[in-house]
């Protein structure tokens, strides 16, 4: 059964500003944006774009753009629920779109599978009018540019963390997304998991009292690293990729199996350890345990004012983000999880564990005791965050109602310019000063060529 609509008063008066910031008109964004948003390329044919209103008894169609291994788990989620139907599946490799098809004739309703259309170049299925939504699962490099161009195509766009690849595509995806009125979820996923809201709850509540500083563990399947410049040896090419569209935006490079898997392959391709591609585990775990601090601070809608590097050049961790409220948050080598750090205790937070300290005290344990503790520790009238126990329903009744989705395309993208932020600091072991409304360095510090990057031609942010 479908989740009901989060109440009308959120907690969030940011997710307010943004709902609002949605009503200017196209003209004064054109006017305003100037060439900021010049189209990369042109959609084949007429790209209509999906239906603004659906009706409770309709079916949501969808376009799967990328469908490797978290594309594919994507579609597998999707597909037995009753209210989607699949119509389109892309990628640039022939036997992960052919099994992305076959997919769907397996485990959609039989009606519904008969209907499931095969693409190498996404722009084919954007232009389709029959698709209302898109689900975006390639390597990073690929998502600000797709989105964009969705957005112009009248899909709302379910878009994989870390969002984007640069600030300025995070900052250009949202002014695409509210000028056409389209609704983004970003898949961090952790902020519908009920260990990550009551964490968030609680520190909003101030349970742990003062809290000024925060332990990011990021070992997940990046190893936590930040990226590296890409050195791969040639290989011979992979028959059935387009290559060239796989690079799409980034530099030219030889095929190598590491960054594009031979076959159907298993487990997550490392192409997101280098850094045409992706932002190494800074942004890849990054993206969910950022977002977190950000939620539980109420930082969505702006960012660090700081960012110190790392000890020694060559350290992989140790970076500290800072924010207006004094805040810290440091990137620690081992385990993966988020530790916050109080005046009345700590809180250690992950997948697989949620841990409570007071007075010194261990209070909560296991992974399922937030609601509990919710529920003892906080009164009546606590302040209360977005409810959401599963992040892809949450994103279909957003296309269904027009109201903002959990993780909104503004709070994504200042979760993942905090990721870059931290990046870019062990990219170039530079103290860095920033400044979140005007999305610029400051102080002297920085240089603004590293807030955006070269387009391989024909492609272009603007």
């Amino acid at each position: 059964m479908p989740e009901p609509a989060p109440p009308p008063a959120r907690v969030f008066t940011s997710l307010a500003q943004m709902n609002s910031s949605r009503q200017f008109t196209r003209r004064r964004f054109l006017a305003t944006a100037g060439p900021a948003l010049a189209a990369p390329f042109i959609l084949p044919g007429c790209a209509v774009g999906g239906r603004d209103r659906l009706q409770p008894s309709d079916r949501i169609t969808l376009g799967f753009i990328g469908t490797g291994t978290q594309g594919k788990a994507l579609l597998r989620a999707f597909l037995p629920r009753p209210d989607v139907q699949v119509l389109a599946v892309c990628d640039v490799d022939a036997n992960r779109r052919v099994h992305a098809q076959n997919l769907v004739a397996q485990l959609a309703p039989a009606a519904a599978a008969s209907r499931c259309a095969a693409y190498n170049d996404f722009r084919d299925l954007l232009a389709r009018s029959d698709i209302d939504g898109v689900v975006i699962a390639t390597p990073d490099h690929w998502h600000a540019l797709i989105a964009i161009a969705a957005a112009k195509a009248g899909k709302d766009i379910y878009c994989e963390k870390p969002m984007n690849h640069t600030i300025r595509e995070g900052r250009a995806m949202v002014d695409a997304v509210r000028a056409h009125d389209r609704m983004l979820q970003v898949g961090s996923m952790q902020r519908s998991m009920s260990q990550f809201r009551a964490a968030a709850e609680l520190i909003r509540n101030g349970l742990l009292g003062k809290v000024d500083r925060v332990e990011i563990a990021l070992t997940g399947s990046a190893k936590g690293l930040p990226a590296v410049p890409c050195d791969l040896p040639a290989e011979k090419p992979e028959p059935g990729l387009d290559w060239d569209l796989w690079l799409g935006p980034a530099p030219r490079h030889p095929y190598n199996s590491i960054l594009s898997p031979r076959g159907l392959h298993k487990g997550y391709p490392q192409w997101r350890h280098y850094r045409e591609y992706g932002g190494g585990g800074i942004a890849d775990w990054g993206a969910h345990h950022l977002d977190i601090v950000h939620w539980a601070f109420d930082f969505d809608a702006s960012g660090p004012v700081e960012v110190l590097p790392a000890p020694e050049p060559e350290a992989v961790s140790g970076v500290r983000v800072r924010y207006a409220t004094g805040l810290e948050v440091t990137h620690i080598p081992d385990g993966n999880g988020i530790t916050f750090h109080g005046a009345a205790g700590k809180i250690f937070v992950s997948r697989e564990k949620f841990q409570v300290w007071l007075e010194g005290k261990l209070k909560a344990k296991d992974v399922d005791a937030g609601p509990r503790l919710l529920k003892e520790a906080l009164p009546a009238n606590a302040v209360r965050l977005y409810r959401s126990s599963n992040h892809l329903t949450d994103w279909l009744n957003s296309m269904r109602t027009r109201r903002l989705p959990l993780c909104d395309v503004e709070t994504g993208h200042r979760s993942a310019t905090a990721c870059n932020l931290m990046n870019l600091a062990y990219y170039h072991h530079e103290r860095i000063q920033w400044n979140p409304e005007t999305e610029e360095f400051a102080g002297g510090a920085g240089n603004p060529a590293w807030l955006t990057r070269e387009y391989r031609a024909p492609w272009r942010l603007g």
